[in-house]
This record gives structure tokens, sequence and C-alpha cells, in this order.
């Protein structure tokens, strides 16, 4: 199997972009970006679906749906009119968010990656091959919770599109086989408490499923502990 659709036990690093769809940033008082903002996500974060997702005392978590993009080859300063044939599949995301620990670090000016970077926080579903989606930029993402719909959105309404992330990635850092871009969350992100049943579809535009996700939210007992100051 390739790297590529064994991106969960291969791949090196998740980058994930911030704020590309316009009505997230502003549900969340934030600007829309002019340019696509970049964090990263380590890979011992990732949660097969079906499994459960820990959410560490002290933590407000909130979900966000995203479409991932599974890189098929190594590449560096990559074109925006080559960017498709890096792209080896997708996969269907979840984001999570530790938004109170998130917020106090933003305040101080501070790295945050403590609210995106703990075990558990990317629930992530099977690898899909390029070839069985017909259009990415036309993409339903929806996700539940408890069966009640908390986002329903479109890659349609992406700031900037996949090729203009896989270019501007590219630019700051190689990308290689097996890496996963998470590409943003549409609006309608929102706690996740223990005992949540949280499920996740990926749909094309003429309906067809692709994809489905889903997870159970659990109290973490012992490790981090978040505490305000």
């Amino acid at each position: 199997m390739s790297a590529a659709a064994s991106f969960v036990q291969q791949g090196k690093k998740i980058v994930a972009i911030g704020r590309n769809y316009s009505e997230h940033a502003k549900e969340l008082n934030n600007a829309v970006p002019k340019e696509p903002i970049i964090f990263l996500k380590p890979t011992t974060s990732y949660l097969a679906s079906g499994g459960n997702m820990e959410i560490p005392k002290g933590v407000v978590a909130h979900h966000e749906v995203e479409l991932g993009v599974v890189v098929g080859k190594r590449g560096r300063d990559i074109p925006e009119s080559e960017a498709e044939g890096y792209v080896a599949g997708y996969a269907l995301a979840v984001d999570m968010t530790a938004r109170n620990v998130q917020e106090e670090l933003k305040s101080k000016r501070l790295p945050w990656t403590v609210a995106k970077g703990l075990d558990t926080f990317t629930p992530i579903g099977s690898y899909i091959p390029k070839e069985q989606v017909a259009n990415p930029a036309d993409l339903g993402l929806t996700l539940t919770i408890n069966g009640a719909v908390k986002q329903d959105g479109n890659t349609k309404d992406m700031i900037f599109p996949i090729p203009r992330l896989i270019h501007h990635i590219s630019t700051i850092m190689t990308l290689e086989e097996g890496d996963l871009i998470l590409t943003g969350t549409p609006s309608g992100v929102g706690p996740v408490v223990p005992g949540d049943k949280i499920e996740c579809t990926l749909k094309e535009g003429s309906g067809k499923q692709l994809a489905t996700l889903s997870f159970t939210a659990v109290q973490r007992e012992g490790g981090y502990q978040y505490k305000a100051e």
C-alpha cells in the first residue's frame, strides 16, 4: 500500500488551514485573511472512525468538520497550475479544537499548538482515491451531534481553493507523500461534551455519498488538564 493510501500510519505531518470559509471567520469574530493561515497538527492526533475522542478536564472542545487532501508525491514551490498532480486523494476529517485554551493563548500572543495537538483531536475517515471524486470544489460537508445538524457546508465556499493552498504551503515547507492538508471548516462550529455521538458525511454535489466518519466524545482520565489563569 502506498504512503498516500496509508497516510494515517505513514504520513509525516498534518498541515491545517484556518479561516478558509468567510462565514466561519465571522462567527469567531476573526478577520477574513488575505492569504492562507497555516498551522500544524501532529499525526499522533489521528483517531480512526468509530473511536473515542478524549476531552481533557477543563477543556471546552469544539468540532470543525473539514475536507482533507492527501498529498501523493514530494513537492516544493508547486505552481497552482500543477497542484492537481500532487493530490493522491481525500479524506473526511474533524479538526477538534480546545477553544478556551486557544483563546487564552491567542490573547497572550502565544502559539496554540496545545489547543489543536491533543491526542485523538483529529478524527479521520478512510482514504478516498481522487479518481472517485468528480469535483473537490463542490463537496458537501455535514456534522451532527446526537442526530442534530450542527454544520452543513460546501467546499465551493472556500476562500482559497485547493490548488492555491497546495501552492502556498509548498512555498513554505516541502510537501511529502502521505501528508494531509486540512482545508478549513464551514460555519457552525460549537461545543462537544463527553457522551456526545458525532457523525459526519462527505457528499458530492449530486448527492452521492463519498464518506462517513463517526466518533464518541469521552472524558479523558489523567494527562493534560486545563486551568484558566
